[in-house]
């Protein structure tokens, strides 16, 4: 939608102001990381030639866990994750005799908003909903989803009636994730800071998966005893209860989070922003990546089926399973944090992609519950420091203006790339070499990830945090 004309003139007077200050002289596009001064104000670079203004330790803190709090929540409310997608790929299995195939199929089709992530966060950086920005998301799609779980939780549960509700659902909500998204990646580069909002997104995103992968199979066992009209009722009240949460802090979050997370569009036109994407090249490596990285035909529905149907797992043990994966990552994160201050970008990325490789190695060698539960422990830590480098790389490599369409294009690449994974997973399980044979291909795939690293450009992994 183009700008009307009081904007074209803040567009205009800001793109007049801040030309010298984004590509100062001497530093460039391709200059190493520095240090700058720009009159009273200390400034860093820490992608050279885009200014930041480094924080305190107590002020950085306080904006990691202010924006760590809604992530936190939606991923315990997302309809595709595993408070309420494990209770509900149970139910799926058992309640309605679905096979591996038609589940894989589920969970692909129900997770479809997802995978149109970019055009969430392209929507959020451009439109400003009721004059309130950020806040508006959160608010008003925040009760939306109030009102598709509500309604789906005295719904009957049927295939059709879980898969529209799920996707209705997934739609408010990817406009929710967006702003907070967003928002996250702003802070993150105003302030020179993105490997520590890295650590602090995905901590907490990986601390929901660690109490869901647990609570989500205690919740599936114990829908068990319950009729299948009312079985799903407590998952979906759940899910509303958390949203209203998100709703309380778009109302009510702190000013300074939705003031230093605000952008402006760069451009005047969604188009010439749309083609400015197109033309910026740092996102394609760092998009392939995660593309290469979140495929793994192996680490899905494959092994749900495995660990429940070859080695006979409960549905609590599986959810421990997942729970002792993601622990895993939580110190790696730690790890990462740290090293993010005192070491450059580029051999952060090529160390997570190395230990990436052989992450799902441990698996080939189980043969019962408790094996799997000793594999899952080298699994999260070798992945920990890939993942905490691959998203800093992302908010790094975002376009200015274009902070919530980057984060959320790569979020979308992590759900396209599972649900693609578990297609193929689920296939390559049923009718060619089983589980093993996924693993495999996930190792395969995981090896890419090194063919792509060399052509990251250097500029944007050149710099650490301040």
């Amino acid at each position: 939608m183009p700008l009307p004309l009081r904007e074209r003139a803040r567009y205009a007077l800001r793109v007049r102001g801040t030309a010298h200050a984004e590509f100062p002289r001497g530093g460039g596009r391709h200059g190493g990381a520095r240090r700058v001064t720009a009159g009273a104000d200390s400034t860093v670079e820490e992608v050279p030639g885009v200014l930041a203004t480094p924080l305190p330790a107590a002020q950085r803190t306080w904006l990691l866990l202010g924006i760590g709090f809604p992530v936190l929540i939606i991923n315990f409310a997302a309809p595709y994750l595993q408070l309420i997608a494990l209770p509900l790929v149970f139910f799926l299995k058992n309640r309605l005799h679905q096979s591996p195939d038609q589940v894989a199929l589920f969970a692909f089709v129900a997770a479809a908003p997802t995978y149109l992530g970019g055009f969430f966060g392209f929507v959020r950086d451009r439109w400003n909903p009721f004059g309130r920005g950020d806040r508006g998301y959160l608010v008003v799609f925040g009760l939306a989803c109030v009102a598709g779980y509500a309604a789906l939780a005295f719904a009957p549960p049927t295939y059709a009636v879980l898969l529209i509700g799920g996707l209705f659902v997934g739609i408010f909500l990817q406009f929710v994730s967006a702003a907070v998204s967003g928002i996250a990646t702003a802070i993150g580069r105003r302030h020179a800071m993105s490997g520590q909002m890295s650590t602090g997104m995905n901590t907490a995103i990986i601390v929901p998966a660690v109490a869901c992968g647990w609570l989500g199979g205690l919740l599936a066992d114990s829908i068990e005893g319950l009729p299948a009209g009312q079985a799903l009722r407590p998952v979906f009240l759940i899910g509303a209860a958390l949203m209203v949460l998100v709703c309380a802090f778009g109302a009510f979050g702190p000013k300074r989070i939705y003031e230093d997370g605000r952008t402006e569009p760069e451009a005047i036109s969604p188009g010439r922003d749309f083609i400015r994407l197109l033309k910026y090249w740092p996102i394609y490596p760092a998009l392939l990546i995660q593309l290469l990285w979140q495929f793994a035909p192996g680490a899905g529905i494959a092994m749900q089926f495995h660990l429940s149907n070859d080695i006979h797992a409960s549905g609590a043990q599986v959810g421990l399973f997942y729970t002792i994966f993601y622990v895993g990552f939580i110190p790696m994160y730690g790890v990462y944090g740290w090293l993010a201050r005192r070491v450059a970008l580029r051999p952060l990325v090529w160390i997570g992609g190395v230990l990436a490789v052989p992450q799902m190695a441990s698996l080939l060698f189980i043969h019962s519950p408790t094996g799997a539960l000793w594999a899952a422990v080298p699994m999260g830590l070798l992945g920990g420091i890939g993942q905490a480098a691959f998203t800093d790389l992302t908010i790094r490599s975002s376009p200015k203006g274009l902070e919530g369409t980057m984060i959320m294009l790569f979020l979308a690449l992590y759900w396209i790339a599972l649900r693609g994974g578990d297609l193929w997973g689920a296939d390559l399980y049923q009718h060619h070499g089983g589980f093993n044979a996924t693993l495999w291909a996930t190792i395969a795939v995981y090896a890419a990830i090194l063919l792509v690293i060399p052509f990251v450009p250097k500029r944007i992994t050149a710099g650490h945090d301040a």
